[in-house]
């Protein structure tokens, strides 16, 4: 077993980076969620979208392009489950009673495993992921000959980068949220919050 070299890893981390950080449906889900609700559940929903992007990764890693376009149906059963789930999130938000100081989690936590399938929904009902693995690894390693080094290097940077970038989002939604003070003001970023989150779910619908 080889791995890949420092320098492609390198190359491979920062260009995910930079794809990651762009504003999109899945950053958008990330911070409506976290200003409307809170960090209670946002690790487990973007750990369900990291782990999607393992499985993107997963298949352009094993040259499985060609049967996840067989499997296509069942991709955009999965987008449209999640979009729809973000939709009914987004619901919840808009409907959540406000009140002075709420800034810790709302009543009613959602399941974590449910918002964790919404998390993976997300990013597996979006193909471009997957188009974005296909498109750099060839240049970095030998598709054909990759080892289980290799693979697992990548995995654990992609785990890393996203890790760095959803944290990232995260914490400046919870910023962004403890500033908010009045019943008035929180109701506003509630229903705020609903609408970018339902914009999400059209934006990954649509897609």
């Amino acid at each position: 077993m080889t791995g890949l070299s420092p320098s492609g890893l390198l190359i491979f981390a920062l260009a995910l980076a930079v794809a990651a950080f762009a504003p999109g449906p899945g950053i958008a889900a990330i911070v409506g969620r976290v200003l409307g609700r809170g960090r209670d559940g946002a690790v487990a929903f973007v750990s369900g979208m990291a782990v999607g992007d393992v499985v993107w990764l997963s298949l352009a890693v094993l040259g499985l392009a060609v049967l996840a376009e067989t499997f296509r149906e069942v991709f955009m059963v999965v987008k449209y489950a999640g979009a729809a789930y973000l939709l009914y999130l987004a619901v919840r938000m808009w409907t959540a009673p406000a009140e002075a100081r709420q800034i810790a989690p709302a009543r009613g936590r959602e399941s974590h495993a449910r918002l964790f399938l919404a998390g993976l929904a997300v990013t597996m009902g979006n193909p471009k992921t997957m188009i974005f693995y296909l498109a750099l690894l060839p240049s970095l390693v030998d598709l054909a000959r990759i080892d289980v080094l290799a693979f697992v290097e990548l995995t654990l940077v992609t785990l890393a980068v996203l890790a760095v970038v959803f944290g990232f989002y995260i914490v400046l939604a919870l910023r962004a949220r403890s500033l908010i003070t009045s019943p008035h003001a929180v109701k506003l970023v509630q229903r705020a919050s609903g609408a970018v989150m339902a914009g999400a779910a059209v934006a990954i619908a649509a897609r």
